[in-house]
């Protein structure tokens, strides 16, 4: 039976409690005043009785009336009050009007009170709606260079500012060292395989290699060629997180098109239908980065296909906003799936020749140009990813 009452107060924001409980607060209290007030006004009243004097009503220029005396012709009607009856009004007259005198000025104080909580808190609650909002922002910014940075008094909301920034500052350094441990071992591992793919090439290529032994050389290659495309792929991904852009002016009509040129063959050879319907999409940003953001959009939406199955590729812009969108058909997809095919190294139901770290560095590099991406499940079957950035409207040059 409680259940109500207690989603009302949950839905009451920080702000409206805190006025509440004051306002509560202070009529309680000034409720137990006025009740102390009205109690010692008539115990003094009461202790000093004997200084009231009795109070008679009588007619003008008419002696004392004597009880049980006929009243006089003229209908003039005597009344005799007396002294206890005289001193019981002017008691009850006193603190009815005291009462009803403060009753009034609790009411405005209360209310005065309430403005003044609701005004305190307001100020009070001013920076923790600031510590929300900055929350906020590199939440969805994906950034971590912003900071609180809260001035004021050093209180408790201040302490909450200086370690939510103590925090961002470990977070930062973290991610920063992990991006580059994963892009210096990626940069170190290549040469390493470039040695052995020369290794294994210049005796296949010279017909040095027994006959029996031509199969575990090749598959010695594709092991090879494999790791080095895995190892692009993590460089791409540290490149795309690490925030260092070479910003140009960039048309993500052109970089979708090189795209379909790119993988064209790949296209041809598993049925896939490709259709390129592009209008110019201006923005700035990273022009190597951006082209691998439509080329592994591309390569997702041609390998998570079926035979005989198509892929549209459209560009554009809305507002102040340049749009990439990748629709394909395939294997119908639970939308609770969605979420899991950003993640680095899922590579979904079906297993492709890839290392499922398209999408992750799709997403890695959007959130790197502030843009956002949004996928959505199509209901015959198939993916619809869409990349939006902030559209710039000068001259493009791709």
């Amino acid at each position: 039976m409680r259940l109500p009452s207690r989603l009302a107060s949950d839905r009451l924001p920080l702000r409206g409690r805190l006025t509440l409980v004051t306002m509560t607060v202070f009529a309680v209290l000034g409720c137990g005043m006025l009740a102390l007030n009205w109690l010692s006004a008539r115990q003094f009243i009461q202790a000093n009785r004997s200084l009231v004097t009795p109070a008679r009503s009588l007619s003008p220029a008419t002696p004392a009336p004597v009880l049980g005396r006929t009243p006089p012709p003229d209908g003039t009607e005597q009344v005799l009050t007396t002294p206890a009856q005289g001193f019981g009004d002017f008691r009850d007259t006193i603190l009815g009007d005291l009462l009803t005198r403060s009753a009034l000025l609790l009411a405005a104080f209360t209310a005065l009170a309430a403005l003044l909580a609701w005004w305190a808190s307001r100020r009070s609650l001013a920076r923790l709606h600031q510590v929300t909002a900055t929350a906020r922002r590199i939440s969805a910014d994906r950034s971590m260079d912003e900071r609180l940075a809260l001035d004021g008094p050093y209180d408790e909301i201040r302490e909450l500012g200086d370690t939510f920034d103590a925090m961002l500052d470990r977070l930062d350094r973290s991610f920063t060292a992990q991006r580059r441990f994963t892009a210096h071992a990626s940069h170190e591992l290549r040469t390493p395989l470039t040695i052995q793919r020369t290794a294994l090439e210049i005796p296949l290529a010279q017909g040095r290699v027994p006959p029996d032994l031509r199969p575990a050389v090749q598959r010695a290659l594709d092991a090879n060629a494999r790791t080095e495309r895995l190892i692009a792929a993590l460089l791409t991904l540290a490149r795309g997180e690490s925030g260092t852009l070479n910003l140009r002016p960039v048309d993500l009509a052109d970089a979708a098109g090189a795209a379909v040129r790119d993988l064209a063959d790949e296209a041809r050879a598993a049925d896939v239908r490709v259709t390129l319907a592009t209008m110019a999409a201006p923005v700035e940003g990273d022009p190597a980065l951006l082209r691998q953001v439509a080329l592994n959009l591309l390569a997702n939406a041609v390998r998570h296909n079926h035979r005989d199955g198509t892929v549209t590729v459209t560009t554009g812009s809305v507002g102040d906003t340049a749009f990439l969108e990748v629709a394909n058909t395939g294997p119908v997809l639970n939308p609770e799936e969605i979420p899991a095919l950003f993640a680095p190294f899922h590579q979904g139901r079906e297993r492709g020749t890839g290392f499922g770290l398209g999408l992750a560095v799709v997403e890695a590099i959007t959130a790197t140009h502030r843009g956002e991406i949004t996928a959505t499940a199509r209901t015959g079957g198939g993916l619809t990813v869409r990349v939006r950035l902030p559209s710039s409207h000068g001259p493009v040059r791709s």
